[in-house]
């Protein structure tokens, strides 16, 4: 799943945490579909996962239809809201599904995503809560989820706990910021 995340300002009075829009991909596979999704106040992963679990869970609408397009509203106390549409095969008719996600079951989808993907979660909040964005940008970050494999953020895939130095040191590198290490302030 290619995931983008951005992170807004809460809208008005509303008590939405998060929106989520599915971009379809090209029928002939120049650009893979993307979720968009987007954090309202705070960079809060498990926001990040419930919002998740509501594209797994809304991908049951639809899943036949390469060019679904779906749009949820998610709520702390409610679950997701939205709709699905996408065109008819057969017919070319436009199929519209009303979608209701309780919180329990988004909750049970978001454990489970927290089980199998949780560091890249936390670690693209992390991302999206930096002190040092450009006054003005976007906060907003890519990354994709493949089923059964590593998460990757943006190109680079991340890494388990066990290869967080090798991570890291690949990283400086293709950077460009690796380096020898003085002894002296290795310490520092």
């Amino acid at each position: 799943m290619d995931v983008l995340v951005r992170l807004e300002d809460p809208p008005g009075d509303s008590t939405v945490m998060a929106h989520v829009n599915s971009v379809p991909g090209h029928p002939h596979g120049a650009r893979v579909r993307r979720e968009v999704v987007t954090l309202y106040g705070a960079a809060d992963p498990q926001a990040l996962a419930l919002a998740l679990a509501a594209t797994v869970e809304g991908a049951r609408f639809g899943r036949e239809a390469r060019d679904a397009v779906r749009h949820f509203g998610i709520w702390a106390n409610r679950g997701a809201v939205g709709d699905a549409a996408w065109r008819d095969t057969a017919t070319g008719d436009l199929v519209t599904h009303d979608l209701d996600i309780p919180l329990a079951d988004l909750e049970a989808r978001a454990t489970a995503l927290w089980g199998s993907c949780g560091p890249t979660l936390r670690r693209v909040a992390a991302g999206l809560a930096m002190a040092d964005w450009p006054e003005g940008a976007d906060r907003a970050v890519t990354f994709t989820l493949h089923a059964g494999s590593t998460p990757a953020y943006g190109s680079v895939v991340l890494p388990d706990a066990d290869g967080e130095a090798e991570w890291l040191q690949r990283l400086r590198e293709g950077d460009a910021t690796a380096g020898e290490v003085d002894a002296e302030t290795e310490g520092d």
